[in-house]
């Protein structure tokens, strides 16, 4: 009642990204009709062109414009290893190391009953399927180190280890450059339960 139609429906649109409540909508709304209609335009085309050619991969279930995506196409990748994340950005983040080489398969999600997501609901039956042609030898859960997290990666070694599939779990433990003093009780003994030998 306060705005004008078309102000209020982009405001009210944009209090649907997530973390964007009514105040941060509002200056967005503002901001967007101050910029130029160009720029406008591109951002309207990208958030459209994105919506509709980028899908998941047949393969891993990463978000890709092409299918298979271009990690599963790649010959120079091990494909031996498969590192199971929970979401797309979780590939993006593992890939900036620069240091994990093989296969990646993305959930989109984790077991978590109190908000009625079961393992019907996480790409684990496409895991599974991977796994049966005996050409992967180890998987990497490397889920987030929270309760849903670590059940889902509980859940999924269950499943895993009679195939014969080596199943690893990454490490948690101190961020580099913290202090000792400000880490808490849980972090300290995740970093002692996966210590190793130098």
């Amino acid at each position: 009642m306060y705005y004008a139609d078309p102000i209020a429906k982009l405001i009210e649109a944009l209090t649907k990204l997530p973390g964007i409540g009514p105040k941060t909508a509002q200056r967005l709304a503002f901001h967007l009709l101050h910029m130029d209609k160009h720029a406008v335009n591109e951002i309207a085309t990208a958030i459209v062109d994105a919506r509709e050619r980028v899908r998941y991969c047949s393969v891993c279930c990463n978000l890709t414009d092409q299918d298979p995506c271009a990690i599963c196409t790649n010959e120079a990748r091990d494909r031996s290893t498969i590192c199971v994340v929970q979401e797309p950005r979780d590939v993006v983040a593992m890939e900036k190391t620069r240091e994990y080489k093989g296969l990646y398969h993305v959930l989109h999600g984790a077991i978590n009953p109190m908000e009625g997501i079961g393992v019907d609901d996480i790409k684990v039956r496409e895991l599974m399927a991977r796994l049966g042609d005996g050409a992967v030898k180890e998987v990497i859960l490397c889920t987030n180190p929270n309760t849903e997290g670590e059940t889902t990666a509980m859940y999924i070694a269950r499943f895993i280890k009679p195939l014969g599939v080596k199943v690893t779990r990454i490490a948690r433990g101190l961020p580099m450059g913290g202090d000792l003093e400000y880490a808490d009780e849980v972090t300290l003994a995740k970093a002692l339960e996966g210590r190793r030998e130098i």
